[in-house]
């Protein structure tokens, strides 16, 4: 399929204008695409609060903005553990006590590959309760002030979502029966672009001003690959790293989404080179995502699991 909508070099940067007054959430932005689009957004004067885990990992970064964008630039740090609900909600309060509009949050934050099957405190397998519960709760807690600023949640997908069983196992969702480090990545990436259009149909059927996307970065020289993951893993991404793109370029697709006027619904945007590299445009979703009857049991396990009452 050829690019739908950015011509034959894909969306750019260079289509940003000033984003002066505006201002973006972002989960896991201390380090990889993340930070990258932190760096692009600050450059274009908006203000960006990061969540993150570590305050010392966070520091760093901010240290780093600084050295770039000068003492005052305006960024800032909430603490939060997508794999601790309570982390969740403590943070979401604080985020609303900082930032008086919210034009865009970013669920930019994941893990992946975690070799061993690991539960969270609140008892889900480790990917599926950091990828979707930790930020199905967080974009409850945060909808209304998005949409007090008419503004946009941006769903970090992944074409993984499309790959391993392309369900939602319902009867194991954490793998008790046998776990996959693949296949439960897979489900949780799955997991997160059937909410997000659900919640696109959602906010659109109840007249909400705010606008839902969904985007995937590709592949991209990220640290998503990280300590968790198996040694085969690790090897396999090693030989695969040279011939993906860097962190930065693996940003652009989320502040596309953030930043973008006139942008398709129920399509993602993404690397259109085999969806891993090249230009950035949008790209068609495989049904299995936009999978209702899934969508609406997701829905309701969802806001049982995170005790969230989340009613349009």
């Amino acid at each position: 399929m050829k690019q739908t909508q950015f011509g034959a070099k894909g969306w750019t940067p260079d289509q940003i204008g000033s984003l002066k007054g505006k201002t973006y959430v972002i989960t896991g932005a201390n380090a990889g695409a993340g930070f990258e689009a932190t760096r692009l957004l600050l450059s274009k004067d908006a203000s960006v609060v990061m969540m993150n885990r570590s305050a010392e990992k966070s520091a760093a970064a901010i240290k780093k903005l600084q050295q770039e964008f000068g003492r005052a630039v305006p960024v800032s740090f909430v603490r939060m553990d997508l794999a601790v609900l309570q982390s969740v909600r403590d943070a979401a309060a604080e985020v609303l006590e900082k930032a008086h509009n919210i034009d865009a949050l970013i669920c930019n934050a994941a893990i992946a590959q975690v070799a061993d099957q690991t539960i969270t405190v609140d008892g889900f397998e480790s990917q599926i309760g950091v990828n979707h519960f930790g930020h199905f709760l967080l974009c409850g807690l945060l909808f209304d002030r998005i949409e007090r600023s008419a503004g946009r949640v941006v769903v970090v997908g992944s074409n993984a979502y499309k790959m391993g069983l392309k369900r939602i196992q319902f009867e194991d969702l954490n793998f008790d029966t046998k776990y996959s480090a693949w296949n439960a990545y897979a489900q949780s990436k799955l997991a997160q672009m059937v909410f997000a259009y659900e919640l696109q149909r959602r906010a659109r059927a109840a007249n909400k001003s705010v606008q839902i996307q969904v985007c995937h970065p590709g592949a991209s020289r990220t640290n998503l690959i990280g300590g968790q993951t198996s040694f085969a893993t690790k090897i396999m991404w090693k030989l695969m790293s040279p011939f993906a793109q860097s962190a930065e370029k693996g940003s652009w697709p989320e502040v596309l989404c953030a930043t973008q006027d006139g942008l398709h619904p129920e399509m993602y945007h993404g690397p259109t080179r085999f969806e891993m590299v090249g230009p950035i445009d949008a790209r068609p979703v495989e049904k299995v995502a936009l999978n209702r009857d899934m969508a609406n049991r997701l829905w309701e396990l969802s806001e049982h699991s995170t005790s969230l009452n989340w009613s349009f």
